[in-house]
């Protein structure tokens, strides 16, 4: 979106944690205390008791002669129509009780939002200012795959690029289409993930059913997913009023892609990629703008972006060592990869108990 987000100030090679005292002080995120139930029984010989005592006062004793009167049998009445009960809302998909329970180091990072999450227990582990409606910039396109996907009969399927797709703001990142070209929906997200490619965004939001609709499925999907602070009103995140997230929401959408759509964090993490021309479109040579997979270990991916409202804003994901990490940082400048660095250091550093984590209450990746 905007300023190109690879003009990040160079930073040096990630440092290892070989035994910071500092970092020894924070405990593993998978001891988290389990709290025990107890549930009181009442006694039946007691209750038995009563309710002989109870007959007697009420019907006296019984002769064989003298049947007991019937009960008055009870006048029918029209019950009144019950409401359908509200549905609950999602609970927290992602777990803040590491990160609000324990200090948290001071990793002088400069997003004004930033979230840490271990992948592997959805908790997170480090954050600032978490649930503030900020600008979301072009993460807005992890919901705007995440419907396309709901949509889509496969990543093969091919769709037509509307003349509407090509008329976004021209300063903006695109992906370089044309109108009445027909790429697979494969293409089109390379053209997302790699060039932050408003057309190609508009392209999807228009593919499957009207645009309009669209927007309000990208909604509903975040409502679904628990984002709570979070509205759509387009699907590029071109800064808009009514169009907001935090670092905590999108973290989720993140989530979601890279625990459960592996074939969408392969296109993601990809750091160039070319599709040869054919009949219904031009070659499509792109390259990653998420710096990060160049220049750090095990990183995987995710989206970059850019506006004037939002700054410079990473979801990252990274593995290392059989654990998966995730760093989103909204509202950062120039050192935008540094801090996504020193989210993810800091995560990686954490001791892993051989104990296994408590489940999620709800596993929101799945509803």
């Amino acid at each position: 979106m905007g300023s190109n987000p690879t003009d990040e100030a160079t930073s040096p090679p990630p440092a290892t944690f070989d035994g910071d005292p500092n970092r020894q002080e924070r405990p593993s995120p998978r001891r988290l205390p389990f709290r025990s139930r107890r549930v009181l029984a009442g006694s039946a010989l007691a209750l038995t008791v009563a309710v002989l005592i109870a007959a007697t006062v009420v019907w006296g004793p019984s002769t064989p002669w003298m049947p007991r009167p019937a009960a008055p049998r009870p006048v029918a009445t029209p019950s009144a129509p019950q409401e359908s009960p509200s549905p609950l809302p999602v609970p927290p998909p992602l777990d803040e009780t590491y990160a609000l329970e324990y200090p948290q180091p001071n990793l002088e990072i400069h997003a004004q939002s930033a979230v840490l999450v271990d992948l592997d227990t959805l908790q997170v582990l480090w954050e600032r200012d978490p649930h503030s409606r900020r600008a979301p910039a072009s993460l807005t396109k992890l919901v705007t795959v995440l419907v396309a996907m709901d949509l889509a009969t496969s990543l093969d399927q091919v769709v037509t690029v509307p003349a509407s797709a090509t008329q976004v703001e021209p300063d903006s990142t695109l992906m370089g289409l044309s109108p009445g070209e027909r790429l697979s929906v494969r293409d089109l997200l390379y053209g997302i993930f790699l060039e932050s490619g408003n057309d190609a965004a508009e392209t999807l939001a228009s593919a499957f059913v009207p645009r309009d609709r669209f927007i309000q499925l990208m909604n509903e999907k975040a409502a679904q997913l628990g984002m709570r602070d979070t509205h759509f009103s387009n699907p590029t995140g071109l800064d808009a009023p009514d169009h907001y997230s935090s670092a905590y929401d999108l973290a989720i959408a993140a989530a979601v892609i890279a625990v459960h759509e592996p074939e969408l964090l392969a296109i993601a993490g990809a750091r160039s990629v070319v599709i040869p021309a054919d009949a219904d479109h031009p070659e499509y040579d792109m390259r990653t703008l998420i710096r990060l997979v160049e220049v750090y270990p095990g990183a995987t991916g995710l989206k970059t972006g850019y506006t004037d409202d939002a700054g410079y804003c990473l979801a990252a994901t990274a593995t290392r060592g059989g654990r998966h990490l995730l760093a989103v940082v909204l509202h950062s400048d120039t050192n935008l990869t540094t801090d996504a660095e020193r989210l993810l250091d800091d995560g990686f550093s954490i001791p892993v108990s051989a104990e296994p984590p408590p489940p999620p209450a709800v596993d929101f990746l799945t509803q």
